[in-house]
């Protein structure tokens, strides 16, 4: 018992630490694309991002801390699949670019603007989507950031939650965030280029599942019975 709270308490530092930099870095690229502070928005995009991460993660801390340790993990390792360090780079450069974009468009050139009604309504989709990924780390403590078959883990296939309904639900979470957040910021241009984002990461679910049907047992079978991979009817 006390080796498991003193692991739960190193990953929760960590935790910490990890969200305050991922803070300190999305703030760098909006703030200094915008080159202003004065950005409401974006404080509070930063805000909504702070108490969604660190509430998560401290749910996470309490009731699963092994998959907090592996969510904590970099997006590239060593067992990961040479495809997925692949996206994951053009992952994280397509989001920096995002970001950065938002930043040129809503806080210094100010090329499109999102209504203040819009931007109110932004918040429900973070809000569905931060919902949509707690419910996938309930259901699935094998929910690692990257591909990769976690044996030392047990690693078998979860059917339950919303994995009933979508077989990638936290990519059908993430898509809340791509939408609601330039929403939120107030930049429609970055809703147009969130698209690049999806794309890649209905391509890296593809090829996910690939993997999953060729090393992980039942895949295949439960592929078979829930028909979509995002969205319910549409893909």
């Amino acid at each position: 018992m006390a080796d498991a709270s003193l692991f739960a308490s190193a990953v929760t530092r960590q935790l910490v630490s990890r969200t305050l930099f991922y803070l300190v870095f999305v703030g760098g690229l909006l703030f200094v694309a915008a080159g202003t502070l004065a950005w409401p928005a974006a404080w509070i995009y930063l805000s909504l991002t702070a108490v969604i991460s660190i509430g998560g993660g401290l749910w996470l801390a309490r009731h699963d801390p092994a998959l907090l340790a592996e969510r904590l993990k970099p997006m590239i390792q060593r067992d990961q699949k040479p495809w997925d360090r692949l996206i994951m780079i053009i992952l994280l450069a397509l989001w920096c670019g995002w970001l950065v974009l938002m930043g040129l468009d809503a806080g210094r050139f100010h090329w499109s603007r999102v209504p203040l009604g819009g931007q109110i309504l932004g918040v429900g989709p973070i809000a569905v989507g931060s919902y949509l990924v707690w419910l996938t780390f309930r259901a699935n403590s094998y929910a690692a950031p990257v591909v990769k078959i976690q044996k030392e883990r047990g690693h078998r296939v979860v059917t339950t939650g919303p994995y009933a309904y979508v077989r990638h639900p936290m990519y059908a979470g993430a898509l809340g965030f791509l939408l609601g957040a330039p929403l939120l910021l107030g930049s429609w241009w970055g809703l147009a280029a969130a698209l690049l984002l999806v794309l890649a990461m209905a391509v890296r679910a593809v090829l996910e599942e690939r993997a999953l049907a060729a090393e992980l047992e039942g895949y295949t079978d439960y592929a078979a019975r829930v028909r979509y991979r995002l969205v319910p009817y549409v893909w």
